[in-house]
């Protein structure tokens, strides 16, 4: 199932389950998750995209073993927040995907959430080698820690 709207998304979250996040690339999916109190994101691993059956095996495969509660999605918004091809191509994702698992998905707003990883490895003096290994799961809890960030605003105003 597809949500739209954080508020809802949370309403639909079974307790003490994490959390997936994911920042789908062209050639790559970044994928966080979060602890089961849905506080803190880590960056798990990166996924080498191939064809979409092919991913989905290997995120479900994943989700399942980290017993993960709910997807969130990176969505690649322009600048000026309207969406584009590559938001479009995230929506179709989320879609094909919301056909193989009954978890709920939602959507946040990854502008700039590249280049905060990318900045982040920087300080962490990485090595280029080691950033291009990393920078998509990194991105990703980037991705699912605003997310969480706005959930935790959302129970304490509950």
């Amino acid at each position: 199932m597809i949500v739209e709207e954080p508020g809802d998304f949370a309403a639909l979250l079974p307790q003490g389950l994490p959390l997936a996040g994911l920042d789908l690339g062209t050639k790559t999916i970044g994928v966080a998750i979060s602890d089961r109190l849905l506080s803190v994101a880590t960056p798990l691993q990166t996924i080498k995209r191939r064809k979409f059956t092919l991913d989905a095996e290997a995120l479900l495969a994943l989700i399942a073993a980290r017993e993960v509660g709910g997807i969130v999605l990176g969505l690649p918004r322009n600048m000026d927040g309207s969406e584009g091809p590559r938001a479009q191509s995230t929506r179709a994702f989320a879609r094909n995907l919301s056909r193989l698992t009954d978890l709920p998905i939602t959507f946040w707003d990854e502008r700039l959430s590249t280049v905060a990883a990318e900045r982040a490895l920087l300080e962490a003096d990485t090595t280029r080698k080691r950033r291009a290994e990393v920078i998509d799961h990194v991105a990703a809890s980037y991705i699912l820690q605003g997310l969480l960030d706005r959930l935790g605003h959302i129970r304490r105003q509950a």
